[in-house]
């Protein structure tokens, strides 16, 4: 007996896909659902345009089941779907006014026959008409994130000071750029002549396109010389954790040094990903926490060990220190003087500065500050978010 012949499977036919304005319409739909309080997000929505495609368009209680099966996951969000559901998918008559289904809720709100809808909208109080704008009361809050960011370092507590470096953590840390002179395809004013003529080959030889150069910009390196002396040890800990942020952020070259009596290298220190192990080994490192400030001293060896090492690239220098010296200010002006001329700009940040009746009346600053390019206060958020903001300025 001959077997029977395999039946051809039968071919898959494609559920056609949905009006455009059916797609808006389910848009609209979700939109309402999620006023009104339901958890509608977008992946039920594309569910949903999925699953309408499988369902007769044509047949109301079809299309209301769909919906309901897969847009509401709890049973107290039943009654509600039904509500939004009659409102929105009905067909208004031409005298009515436009469709407005949010207001068809807010306005079933007021009646008292009905539970009354969670839409987030503020609804207006008992005693003013219902027709009325609802009226805003404007009270003053006391924020404390506002409050540390204008505290002074030095009267933080151990709390506060936990918050500040949180704050700090926040910040955006980005480069100053330089122009230098490689260049890199772009629009400039000079001519690529070698990717114009690899170009033209397509073309037969002939110039179509003519490409240019513009100069290639990288980030500007960034040197910071801490004071660590006995006068600066209220603003130590919390000015070391503003140079971690600064060689963590790796937007740009970043060289840390710290200074008392000798100058300590701590870059090295500072590129562990712990904060706590990082302080840990430069607090090893150091052998001269709050010892007195020679500031001239300091700088000269930084600039004979160091400076032709990290001052190459147009460097921006930021030296922190109060300005209280216990050296040679003939020393600090010959020196500073010399850090000058080797970087693109010296900063001096003194956490003094931001007192009121501050003046620079120590001989260290008047030594100094002939050759400083800008004089700025480090004593709290507000400063160091300005020093941010400045620094990204120095590109030119």
């Amino acid at each position: 007996m001959t077997p029977p012949l395999p039946r051809s499977p039968r071919p898959q036919v494609a559920a056609p896909p949905l009006p455009a304005h059916l797609l808006t319409n389910l848009l609209h739909f979700g939109r309402l659902l999620r006023a009104a309080g339901l958890s509608i997000h977008p992946g039920r929505m594309m569910d949903l345009a999925a699953a309408l495609r499988l369902v007769n368009l044509g047949s109301r209680p079809d299309v209301y089941h769909t919906m309901r099966a897969l847009l509401v996951h709890r049973q107290e969000d039943l009654a509600l779907f039904d509500r939004v559901f009659a409102l929105f998918w009905r067909k208004p008559s031409r005298r009515e006014r436009p469709f407005d289904p949010l207001h068809d809720l807010r306005r079933q709100q007021q009646k008292p026959d009905i539970i009354p809808l969670p839409i987030h909208q503020p609804a207006p109080p008992t005693n003013q008409p219902t027709n009325a704008p609802p009226a805003i009361a404007v009270t003053r809050a006391y924020s404390a994130q506002e409050a540390l960011r204008h505290k002074d370092f030095g009267d933080l507590t151990p709390d506060e000071e936990t918050a500040v470096r949180q704050l700090m953590q926040q910040f955006n840390w980005q480069a100053a750029q330089r122009r230098t002179r490689r260049r890199q395809s772009g629009p400039g004013p000079q001519l690529d002549m070698r990717r114009s003529l690899r170009r033209s080959l397509r073309t037969g030889g002939e110039f179509m396109v003519w490409h240019t150069r513009r100069p290639r910009r990288r980030p500007r390196p960034l040197v910071i010389l801490a004071d660590i002396s006995g006068s600066m040890e209220r603003y130590t800990r919390l000015l070391l954790h503003f140079i971690y942020m600064a060689v963590c952020a790796q937007s740009q070259p970043v060289e840390a040094f710290v200074f008392s009596a000798r100058l300590t290298r701590i870059t090295r220190q500072l590129g562990h990903k712990s904060l706590a192990k990082a302080l840990a080994e430069v607090s090893t490192a150091v052998p001269d926490w709050s010892g007195g400030t020679r500031i001239g001293a300091a700088l000269k060896r930084f600039n004979t060990d160091w400076g032709r090492r990290v001052l190459g690239g147009g460097a921006v220098a930021l030296l922190i220190s109060d300005g209280w010296d216990r050296g040679d200010p003939d020393l600090l002006a010959c020196e500073i003087g010399r850090l000058h001329r080797s970087c693109h700009r010296l900063i001096w940040l003194n956490p003094l500065l931001g007192l009121p009746r501050y003046q620079p009346l120590t001989r260290g600053i008047q030594a100094a500050l002939p050759h400083i390019d800008d004089f700025l206060p480090v004593h709290n958020l507000v400063s160091l978010e300005d020093l941010m903001r400045h620094l990204q300025k120095l590109g030119g």
